[in-house]
């Protein structure tokens, strides 16, 4: 009992038989990861006046087909098993093996233009999706744990994962070593990441697109702490292994990308306010005057940005 306790127990199959037929729960992870994450991004999107819970689900449909097409390629292009060698492994997805990084730069691609060919606001439709992302990926690091596979350095903390005796010998340790469930910590650190860009979101009334920019910082900052305690074979160069330096890179350039966008644009006039009863300001507000020309009598101007700010603090009030 004590060990039980100690230790996080693994599946001891990666498939789920329902109504005699076999699921791959590496599969339906993912497969229940992209139903939240759609969920979501619609929520949001009609939230914010940016589109529907449709639109969402016909440009998902498009984004995550390109996502999972990108995410195997970086698997089979940069693991170092070499898949790349052995076609008959290029889509055994079930098996494991979706590189994150190649997924997002896919599926964002692909989204964008998605976005585009329904003549919605790219830039909006974004900052509504970004939550979204880390919630699926959350999700979907489930599968990890049911094929036992992406774990970290032994340990023996009390949350520390048990695995088979063939996959911790198959590792090169003895039968009963526990380990550091890397993908618990991924997992939780998404979740983190979600709320906080929904309170992001909430809170500021960013520039298109930014709240998206900002997802990519933190998880960038996330996947290089779990990358480092992962002990499965991996390409690696200079003391990291290649996804740290995946993460490295991309979370430099969304740091220096906030960075010079906030000081190009930190003397504009703000674009959102913490007033509530459908007043809005541009400069100076009293008793629901707006000055500027904007909104006058708690109508909004005809200016699409005003509008927009309006329709996101109505929506922020009624949400408290």
């Amino acid at each position: 009992m004590t060990s039980l306790l100690a230790s996080i127990p693994s599946p001891s199959s990666g498939e789920l038989s329902l109504f005699g037929f076999s699921i791959h729960a590496y599969g339906l992870m993912i497969a229940l990861g992209v139903v939240a994450g759609v969920w979501l991004a619609g929520r949001r999107m009609e939230a914010a006046g940016v589109g529907t819970r449709d639109d969402m689900s016909s440009i998902a449909m498009w984004a995550v087909g390109a996502g999972i097409i990108g995410a195997r390629l970086y698997y089979v292009v940069t693991d170092k098993s070499q898949p790349w060698k052995e076609p008959g492994r290029w889509l055994k997805v079930w098996e494991g093996g979706l590189g994150i990084p190649g997924g997002l730069l896919a599926g964002v691609l692909v989204a964008v233009w998605a976005i585009k060919r329904r003549g919605l606001p790219v830039g909006g439709v974004l900052n509504a999706a970004a939550p979204g992302v880390p919630l699926a990926q959350a999700i979907g690091r489930l599968g990890n744990w049911w094929n036992q596979e992406l774990f970290g350095r032994p340990t023996d903390l009390p949350w520390a994962l048990k695995v088979s005796d063939s996959t911790a010998e198959k590792a090169g340790f003895a039968p009963g070593t526990t380990f550091h469930p890397t993908f618990l910590y991924e997992m939780l650190w998404n979740l983190a990441l979600c709320v906080l860009l929904i309170v992001i979101g909430k809170r500021f009334m960013l520039r298109g697109g930014r709240l998206l920019v900002i997802y990519v910082l933190g998880y960038s900052i996330g996947r290089f702490w779990v990358e480092g305690l992962r002990i499965d074979p991996a390409t690696s160069g200079g003391g990291w292994r290649l996804n740290q330096w995946t993460a490295l890179v991309a979370g430099v350039l969304a740091a220096a990308y906030l960075l010079i966008d906030w000081q190009r644009h930190r003397g504009d006039a703000p674009i959102a306010d913490d007033t509530t009863d459908d007043d809005t300001t541009d400069d100076d507000t009293t008793d629901g005057d707006t000055t500027d020309g904007d909104t006058a009598g708690g109508e909004v101007s005809d200016d699409p940005a005003v509008s927009d700010a309006v329709q996101a603090a109505d929506y922020v009030a009624e949400d408290d």
